[in-house]
């Protein structure tokens, strides 16, 4: 390559190449145009910004806590417990929970049991088909290694180590608190989104202390998150002493969309109550909700006894979900150019349309796209006085850039 070759090589670095456009009177093609430009931009403004709000920046890491309490008074007068006042330290298990509680409609199946032998649950010969130590599979205790015979019988049941009367296997036919329904829930949630360093919780802020006393939940007291048991039971699509009856659980679902361009007042919770158990499995052995557990006693004499108490009730899942979202740039920013590529990928559509699946594709492209030769350089004989070589002049093929208008 010569030196004039590198030269022109150098000089085109510095020139500026523009596009030439070619404007097709199709008003078919330009009307579709225009319409997938409309329906990227509704997409952009109604979608992307206005919808999911594109120009925030959204954290969605929720850090919450939850403190459950339920308040009501029963008395119940039954054979197996006589007259009795039920209070919170009755009814609720465990006292102390984070993100549930569970209410129960106790059922009492024995009274009092003593820890006895004379429970019969496995058939045996002799002593050593009755192994010391060994579990009984139906789960009420342990074999002796004694095996009990009546009278001449040959063939008798190992002795069990239980308590005893074992378990009635009778279901309760109504629940033992009915009256549950009116007690009351009180559910203190406090969240906190720390990209944003933005707390909250969903108790009124006031010096009032009167104000949750005397507040229920409704559309009026957003901020008093004391509820009815019968009214979240109802909420959740149920019937209370329905459900009380064989037990079930409830979810209560907490909700935060806070949008935190707007005053922290507009940030508000939403709540939302389901039944998590299978309710169209009434009929099946583990519908419900229930569970055992025992207290513990001695008489004067040092005899150990327990209370044996299946509880049947309505457990109280609750659950936090939140998002929280506030100006950025950069987000902004990288919508709006997705954006204004999308636009671009229109106009791609409309050329391939317009090149290739329109009848006059050919002559389209032909105006659209132009085969460009170089010239031939010749040098001819002969110079001038002072031995300077005269050269012929060189044709130049220099490309217009105008607007081109193609009429069809």
């Amino acid at each position: 390559m010569g030196q004039v070759g590198w030269k022109g090589l150098c000089l085109s670095l510095f020139d500026y190449k523009t596009e030439k456009y070619v404007i097709a009177k199709n008003k078919k093609v330009g009307i579709l145009y225009r319409v997938v430009q409309l329906s990227i931009l509704a997409y952009l403004v109604g979608w992307v910004f206005v919808v999911k709000k594109g120009y925030q920046d959204s954290d969605t890491s929720i850090q919450s806590s939850v403190i459950t309490k339920l308040k009501g008074v029963a008395f119940t007068n039954t054979s197996e417990l006589g007259e009795r006042l039920w209070d919170v330290a009755d009814y609720v298990i465990p006292p102390q929970v984070s993100h549930h509680a569970f209410y129960h409609m106790p059922y009492l199946l024995q009274s009092s049991a003593l820890q006895s032998t004379g429970i019969r649950d496995a058939l045996c010969s002799k002593n050593r088909d009755c192994p010391a130590g060994e579990a009984v599979i139906a789960g009420n205790g342990v074999k002796t290694g004694r095996c009990l015979k009546v009278g001449s019988n040959t063939n008798g049941t190992c002795e069990i180590l239980a308590w005893c009367p074992v378990e009635k296997k009778s279901k309760p036919k109504k629940p033992l608190l009915a009256t549950a329904e009116n007690f009351t829930v009180y559910i203190k949630n406090s969240i906190r989104f720390p990209k944003f360093k933005f707390s909250k919780t969903n108790v009124l802020n006031t010096d009032n202390d009167s104000y949750l006393k005397h507040c229920h939940y409704s559309a009026q007291h957003l901020y008093c998150p004391i509820f009815h048991l019968g009214k979240l039971v109802s909420w959740a699509g149920n019937n209370f002493q329905d459900m009380a009856s064989e037990g079930g659980v409830i979810g209560i679902q907490i909700e935060w969309d806070c949008d935190l361009d707007k005053a922290a007042s507009e940030c508000n919770p939403h709540y939302s109550f389901s039944r998590l158990d299978n309710k169209f499995a009434e009929k099946s052995i583990s519908s419900g909700y229930n569970f055992r557990f025992a207290k513990y006693y001695r008489d004067a004499e040092g005899v150990e006894y327990r209370t044996l108490i299946k509880a049947y009730g309505i457990r109280f899942d609750v659950m936090v979900n939140g998002k929280a979202g506030k100006f950025n740039i950069i987000p902004t920013i990288i919508n709006v150019g997705s954006g204004l590529a999308l636009m671009g990928a229109g106009a791609f559509f409309c050329d391939v349309v317009l090149l290739y699946l329109m009848k006059k594709s050919n002559f389209y492209r032909g105006k659209k796209y132009e085969e460009v030769k170089s010239s031939s350089r010749k040098s001819l004989p002969g110079g001038t006085a002072n031995g300077n070589q005269n050269s012929e002049s060189l044709a130049t093929l220099e490309q217009l850039r105008q607007l081109q208008t193609v009429e069809t």
